[in-house]
């Protein structure tokens, strides 16, 4: 496979998006519509509400993978990680799991919620695609 290659789970984009822009418009709409017994402050805080399940849900859609020349750059919703091939010993997606994990060589392994499970056979085509990566580029090169 060639790099460098992305990967996003697109209906968990959509679905955020779209729930976004809702949640953000029934604030607005609900500020503007409530009745005058409400404070100007009171207003703020409603559209302010509906701004943070925004963020929230943005969170969510900046989910993604990105494999270069140099490693794989996972990008989660609160943290990025960045892991060059060596460093990647193995990625597994179980039945039923919400998005697969990468075996690192530390031991440990860490979550890739940018390929989601519930996106069944793109799901096991960006796992299939990544492994061959791995096993293409994952081993440290013996030098000679």
């Amino acid at each position: 496979m060639s790099t460098p290659a992305t990967w996003r789970p697109r209906r968990t984009v959509a679905a955020a998006a779209v729930m976004a822009v809702a949640i953000l418009t029934t604030m607005v709409w609900l500020a503007i519509a409530i009745s005058d017994t409400f404070q100007l402050a009171d207003r703020i805080g409603i559209v302010l509400f509906g701004v943070f399940f925004a963020w929230v849900l943005s969170l969510l859609a900046r989910v993604k993978v990105v494999a270069d020349e140099a490693g794989l750059t996972v990008v989660n919703p609160l943290r990025t990680h960045r892991y060059t091939w060596p460093e990647i010993v193995g990625i597994s997606l179980g039945v039923g799991a919400p998005w697969p994990y990468l075996d690192l060589a530390d031991g440990t392994t860490k979550g890739v919620v940018g390929i989601q499970g519930s996106e069944g056979d793109d799901a096991r085509a960006a796992v299939l695609a990544l492994r061959e990566l791995i096993a293409e580029r994952g081993q440290a090169q013996e030098p000679r």
